[in-house]
């Protein structure tokens, strides 16, 4: 820890900072200053379920590889081969493995966080700390899956003759976007999830019939133009869209892409919004 760091650190916890935990009343907004004082144990959670998810287990790191490529092998079977499903003139294992790629990782993200709270009510209900960053690290977690399917993504192109643009240098961007929308659907989930266990259910099923309104295994073009409009209000849709633009050397459809992200700050602002708000109960109720 740097000087500097040290310093804040000591600012926020010691006795010049004095923390004052008391039951809120009504909305209140995100306290920034809070959940960067407790960034360490956000990285600290982050990790331990990295190392959760590949402990005792006989492939490790190879399953962030086999579910999307196994998953991309029945849809190119099933959608590319035999229902001749098109795909924008490229060759369609690397058409959907590049949809897939955005959409796997927010899947895993938001069932993650969805049962990320009750998963800890033994941290919950004994010490205090900003909830909001269990739902976080959840999220975080999942990056490092994706960062290795991307690796086989990038080596499927030369495979199959796609050449690399620079159009990749807005990966990280439209990346960011998946994150943030993750992050706004999974907190709204979790603090759901610690008042109502139905959500426990439902959110399996609800990814489900999400991915299938997303243009992971079709085209956008698939869709007439004039209702087009109605599949950029899902959120992925222009995330996804634009993951393929940018692996793929696609034009950007900027005004779809807009669409879509206005949509996802709109979520995150609900979700982290109830969040914040029910957040006094967790420790009562989980």
């Amino acid at each position: 820890m740097t000087d500097s760091s040290a310093e804040r650190a000591e600012a926020f916890f010691s006795h010049e900072h004095l923390t004052v935990i008391e039951p809120p009343r009504g909305w209140r907004m995100l306290d920034w200053r809070e959940l960067w004082a407790y960034r360490e144990l956000l990285w600290v959670l982050t990790l331990r379920d990295v190392k959760v998810r590949y402990k005792q287990t006989v492939l490790g790191a190879a399953w962030a590889i086999i579910r999307p490529f196994t998953t991309m092998l029945i849809f190119s079977i099933v959608f590319g081969h035999l229902a001749r499903m098109p795909s924008d003139g490229y060759p369609y294992p690397v058409f959907v493995y590049a949809g897939l790629l955005p959409w796997t990782f927010f899947a895993a993200a938001i069932g993650a966080s969805g049962q990320s709270l009750v998963g800890s009510a033994h941290l919950v209900s004994k010490v205090y700390f900003p909830r909001l960053i269990i739902p976080l690290s959840s999220v975080g977690a999942g990056l490092v899956d994706l960062l290795i399917s991307t690796a086989i993504l990038l080596l499927m192109m030369l495979w199959y003759g796609v050449g690399w643009s620079l159009n990749l240098l807005a990966a990280p961007l439209l990346l960011a976007g998946v994150v943030f929308v993750a992050l706004g659907v999974g907190t709204l989930l979790s603090a759901l999830t610690v008042a109502y266990r139905d959500f426990t259910h439902v959110t399996p099923f609800l990814v489900q019939i999400w991915m299938y309104v997303t243009p992971v295994i079709f085209p956008v073009t698939l869709v007439p133009e004039r209702w087009r409009w109605l599949l950029y209000l899902n959120p992925m849709t222009g995330l996804v869209e634009g993951f393929r633009s940018a692996f793929l050397g696609k034009p950007f459809d900027l005004s779809g892409l807009g669409i879509s992200l206005a949509i996802g700050i709109a979520l995150f602002v609900a979700g982290v919004a109830y969040f914040e708000k029910v957040e006094r109960r967790f420790a009562d109720i989980i």
